[in-house]
C-alpha cells in the first residue's frame, strides 16, 4: 500500500483551512486517512501550522511521499531537514549530536526569522490603526467646526432677531408715549 502525506481540505468558501493528513494514495482527497499529524491556515500571515512533528518524521522515514505542497509544508517546520540529518548519521556522515546541533541552530534561525516577520506584520497594523485615528481625529475635527459655526450663526441669528423685536417693541410704545 502506497501511503501520502497530503491536505484535506475544510472550512467555508474562500476560507478554507486543510487537516494533513496521512491516507492511501489511492483514497479520495476528503476521503478515508491513515492518521491526521496537523493542520494549515493559509488564512493567518504568516500561516499558522500545527504539526505532530515525531509522527510526520516517523511516516516519512517510512516511505510515505508528500504531495507538493505538503512537502514545502514539511520543509518549512523542519520536518525533511531532521529527516536528512539523521539519514546522514546513519550512513556515518556525523553522530547524531551534530546532527541535532545543526537542527536546532536552524530552528533557533527559523523562530528569529518569523518572529521579525510577526513584528513587522505588528508594526503595519499598529501605523494603520494610528493613521486611521489621525483621520478620524482630523474628520471629528471639522465636524466640531462646522457645528460651531452652525451654532454661532443660530446665536447670531437669534441675536438679530431679539434685537429686532427689542426694536419693534421700543418702536410701538414710543409712539404711545408722544401721542398723550
Amino acid at each position: 500500500m502506497a501511503t501520502k502525506i497530503r491536505l484535506q481540505r475544510f472550512g467555508r468558501k474562500n476560507y478554507a483551512f486543510y487537516q494533513i493528513v496521512v491516507a492511501d494514495s489511492r483514497a479520495p482527497r476528503d476521503g478515508k486517512f491513515i492518521e491526521r499529524i496537523g493542520s494549515y491556515n493559509p488564512n493567518t500571515n504568516p500561516a499558522t501550522i500545527d504539526l505532530k512533528f515525531d509522527r510526520a518524521l516517523y511516516w516519512l522515514q517510512t516511505g510515505a511521499q508528500p504531495t507538493d505542497t505538503t512537502r514545502t509544508i514539511l520543509s518549512r517546520e523542519g520536518v525533511c531537514l531532521k529527516k536528512h540529518l539523521l539519514e546522514g548519521v546513519k550512513k556515518g556522515a556525523f553522530d547524531e549530536t551534530a546532527a541535532n546541533a545543526k537542527f536546532d541552530a536552524w530552528l533557533q534561525e527559523k523562530n528569529i526569522s518569523l518572529q521579525k516577520v510577526k513584528d513587522v506584520e505588528r508594526e503595519k497594523k499598529k501605523a494603520a490603526t494610528k493613521a486611521l485615528l489621525e483621520a478620524e481625529k482630523e474628520v471629528n475635527k471639522a465636524k466640531a467646526e462646522a457645528l460651531a459655526k452652525k451654532k454661532a450663526d443660530l446665536a447670531a441669528e437669534a441675536r438679530a432677531k431679539a434685537e429686532e423685536e427689542a426694536a419693534k417693541a421700543q418702536g410701538e410704545s414710543a409712539p404711545e408715549q408722544d401721542a398723550p
